[in-house]
């Protein structure tokens, strides 16, 4: 039987064309799934599946990764020899790009196919030939308002608007005091516009609710003569069933639902760009690449992070400066003096008595991206292979960068490579807060000081290094934390009272007189190495001082193993509405 003859070698154009659907494919594959999750959201929030939907939160972070590992192996194999050849990928994005014309999620798309050539590539900077620098397409204007919301004309009243919009929300659970909570709704709304002196006409309602744990947040925008006003309510489920546990109406409290520093949303959209425009719409302040991190595409709000930072660069001449603030044991940090974000590196060597090593702190950034962040975890977004020109750079950094940080940092000519660095929104550091805040605000940031450490333990993050340095302030006040390297889980910590000493000559002792184990955790200690002035101490005292009792963090400990999956609202007490006490969640 004579051999079989070879396949006949495939064409440039050809492999261009096959390759680029197979990405095509593969991104379509990851919008199914993507989907799919989201869908379950309103599923989980009714069956107060909450351990379901932590599950699912999990899994649709790991989606992206995963299907875009298939899609380099996959078109690894297709290209063979020709993987590297940049006129067939040049090809590639221009068959991709009239592919996905015409989807919704174009834009999605582009940094789907940006992903898999950096992977096959590994590019120092940006390299429009193989890569979508700048979008193919201009963002098209909402031709179906209806499709993404719901308008309500105010011909009729408050009072008779409000239901409606309750009961559009389209929930398979009753309300428990549906009644009560539309007459609140409707009391708060008439005191706010009262209070503004304003009226309101119009009022659009997003179609889908927004769930993130164990809420489900309705977004809208009210009309009045003075421009858009923010509207959103949150609902809860409780022992009756559902409830409004708060209404918020200013820009700041709507903004921190979209924080940096929170969970990803869960919400169903057909064209992901309308829903970014209709947030911005009544969050001006906030960046696009946040609002569409916030719900869940945070590889294109990398992407539209990255472009911020080069328009940016195109419009400043501002040179990078090391970040005020002090210098960290681990990492490194500089940032352009008229830009709010900061790019962090890890150093070479980490100065005693860190043991850390740079796998561990990628680990726990890693832990981060995955975690539950509470509000009080900045979300970083990792970068590699960035390029700048060396006359960006202050004198001061660049040598400081080249001599602690070599292995990640180097000059090849006129540019400056930066191997790995993550970049992450800028705050003001807590201790420089302190400093310059009056009294008032001093003691504000010093409760929420606390009360972050508390919302970290009760999300199962134990902080580590509690020094004010590692703690920042946002532009709303609320106190985050961002130093990583000491991050673990609370429930593999062994919280233990401080032993009492058996002699003087024990407690004079430069060194401990009895055994510790590297997990072991001593809260009386906490107060010396948390660094808190004088002036803040005793307001730290008066509202957390059980932080420094053991058995704040045992209770916690038992909790979170038992299952118990804690409540922390993303508002003010203020903005709740009273509900009877057999309402709320058991």
């Amino acid at each position: 039987m004579p051999p079989t003859p070879p396949s006949p070698r495939l064409t440039d154009s050809r492999l261009a064309n096959l390759a680029a659907r197979q990405i095509d494919d593969g991104f379509a594959r990851y919008c199914r799934r993507f989907q799919e999750i989201t869908c379950l959201a309103q599923q989980r929030f009714e069956a107060k599946d909450w351990h379901g939907q932590r599950a699912d939160a999990l899994e649709r972070l790991n989606l992206y990764r995963l299907i875009v590992d298939r899609v380099v192996i996959a078109v690894q194999d297709l290209l063979g020899d020709r993987q590297h050849n940049k006129m067939v990928w040049a090809s590639m994005k221009a068959v991709y790009s009239g592919l996905i014309a015409e989807a919704a999620e174009w834009e999605l798309a582009e940094t789907f196919f940006n992903s898999i050539t950096r992977r096959i590539f590994t590019t120092v900077g940006v390299d429009p030939q193989i890569e979508f620098v700048d979008p193919d397409f201009d963002l098209p204007p909402l031709t179906d308002p209806k499709s993404l919301y719901t308008t309500y004309y105010l011909n009729d009243t408050l009072a008779e608007t409000i239901p409606q919009i309750l009961l559009a929300c389209g929930l398979n659970v009753a309300f428990a005091n549906f009644d009560d909570d539309c007459r609140q709704i409707t009391s708060r709304l008439a005191c706010f516009l009262g209070s503004q002196k304003t009226t309101v006409n119009r009022i659009d309602v997003v179609n889908a609710l927004f769930y993130r744990g164990k809420g489900a947040y309705l977004i809208g925008r009210m009309y009045t003569p003075q421009g858009l006003v923010p509207l959103s309510l949150v609902l809860l489920q409780g022992q009756r069933g559902v409830f409004v546990d708060a209404v918020l109406l200013d820009e700041s409290s709507v903004s921190i639902l979209f924080s940096f520093a929170r969970a990803y949303f869960h919400v169903m959209v057909e064209r992901p760009s309308d829903l970014v425009q209709f947030i911005r719409s009544i969050l001006p302040r906030k960046r696009v690449a946040e609002i569409y991190i916030s719900l869940g595409y945070n590889k294109h709000g990398k992407t539209e992070l990255y472009r911020d930072l080069l328009n940016h660069l195109k419009q400043s001449s501002a040179q990078f400066e090391i970040a005020p603030g002090q210098r960290g044991m681990v990492m490194m940090v500089f940032s352009l003096p008229d830009f709010d974000l900061v790019i962090k590196l890890i150093r070479d060597r980490f100065a005693p008595p860190k043991k850390t090593t740079r796998q561990d702190v990628i680990k726990n950034y890693e832990m981060v991206f995955r975690h539950d962040r509470a509000g009080r975890l900045i979300d970083a977004q990792s970068f590699e292979f960035l390029q700048f020109k060396r006359g960006r750079f202050t004198e001061e950094l660049l040598t400081e960068l080249l001599d602690i940080a070599a292995n990640t940092v180097q000059v090849a000519g006129e540019m400056v490579v930066v191997g790995h660095a993550y970049i992450e929104r800028q705050v003001t550091p807590l201790d420089i807060f302190l400093q310059e805040a009056d009294e008032a605000a001093a003691n504000r940031a010093i409760i929420d000081y606390g009360q972050t450490i508390k919302d970290l333990a009760v999300t199962n993050i134990f902080a580590g290094d509690m020094l004010l340095k590692n703690f920042g302030v946002t532009r709303h006040e609320r106190i985050v934390f961002y130093d990583y390297d000491e991050l673990r889980p609370l429930t593999e910590c062994n919280f233990r009272k401080f032993p009492q000493s058996l002699s003087y000559e024990d407690e004079l002792s430069a060194e401990p007189w009895f055994h510790i184990d590297q997990n072991d955790v001593f809260p009386e200690e906490f107060l010396r190495f948390m660094g808190l002035p004088n002036s803040v101490k005793p307001t730290f005292l008066k509202h957390h001082s059980d932080l420094l009792d053991v058995t704040f963090w045992q209770q916690t400990q038992q909790r979170l193993a038992a299952g118990e999956i804690i409540t922390i609202r993303p508002y003010l007490e203020e903005h709740r509405l009273p509900q009877p006490s057999d309402t709320l969640d058991s």
